[in-house]
């Protein structure tokens, strides 16, 4: 099964929605964007699905092994299946997207919206990712401008659980709609699992599927109309999500 994650929400009416529909993981946008959201807001989204994951009594995979840290594909393959435990504990996590902000602000803003889990999509670097308090989604960007290009060059081992690809366009990076070569994604899907990002709609996220086969998908513009979060299309993604998943099954 393919997991979805549905960005850029903005209501407890939005997490709901993509809730039913069957997310896996549903992002809250803290970082420099029209989506951008503020504490109080996060928390009522939050409040909205529950208790928070930390609240959820969870049975973890064992802890990887010390060399592990040393090798990028059993590194990420746990970190697979330390998400899909949380997952059996609660879905649809909750997922706090920042960029470049100071890792103290990050923590701060986490703690008070009560996401389960963040995202870092600037140009932190993966020590920071120690730093924060959460379990931590890093994401790297790739060029079209690169392509073909090898993104595993920059991915480290030992420091975030999950592994994004998302488009580099435009100030904030990611969120803009905008896809990049996918024959990247599928060299890095084939080495670990990954979150393929950038320019996906309820009309390519099949063909997305099995180009790539990631772990997750993640969309944002692809859900929307007029700048905001369409219920309808959230529902329309999934469902194309599934479709795909039962061909290839």
């Amino acid at each position: 099964m393919t997991f979805i994650k549905i960005c850029g929400n903005r209501t407890p009416e939005d997490v709901l929605a993509a809730a039913e529909a069957g997310a896996d993981f549903v992002g809250i946008m803290f970082a420099e964007s029209k989506r951008r959201v503020d504490a109080e807001e996060a928390n009522a989204m939050t409040r909205a699905l529950g208790a928070p994951l930390a609240r959820h009594e969870m049975v973890l995979p064992p802890p990887a092994q010390p060399h592990v840290r040393e090798e990028i594909t059993p590194w990420f393959q746990h970190g697979s299946e330390v998400l899909e435990a949380y997952l059996r504990a609660k879905r649809p996590l909750t997922v706090g997207i920042f960029a470049d902000q100071p890792i103290d602000e990050v923590n701060e803003l986490a703690e008070q919206a009560e996401v389960d889990l963040v995202q870092l999509s600037g140009d932190e670097t993966w020590e920071d990712c120690l730093l924060v308090t959460k379990q931590v989604i890093q994401v790297v960007h790739v060029s079209p401008i690169d392509s073909p290009s090898d993104p595993m060059e920059d991915v480290q081992p030992g420091f975030a659980l999950a592994l994004m690809l998302d488009a580099a366009h435009g100030p904030y990076r990611g969120g803009g709609g905008h896809p990049f070569d996918w024959e990247v994604a599928r060299r890095v899907s084939e080495q670990v699992p990954v979150i393929l990002a950038g320019g996906l709609t309820p009309e390519n996220v099949g063909e997305a599927i099995q180009r790539v086969r990631p772990w997750c998908v993640d969309v944002s513009t692809g859900t929307e109309t007029d700048g905001r979060k369409d219920h309808q299309r959230v529902r329309e993604f999934v469902d194309a999500v599934r479709r795909v998943d039962e061909e290839l099954s």
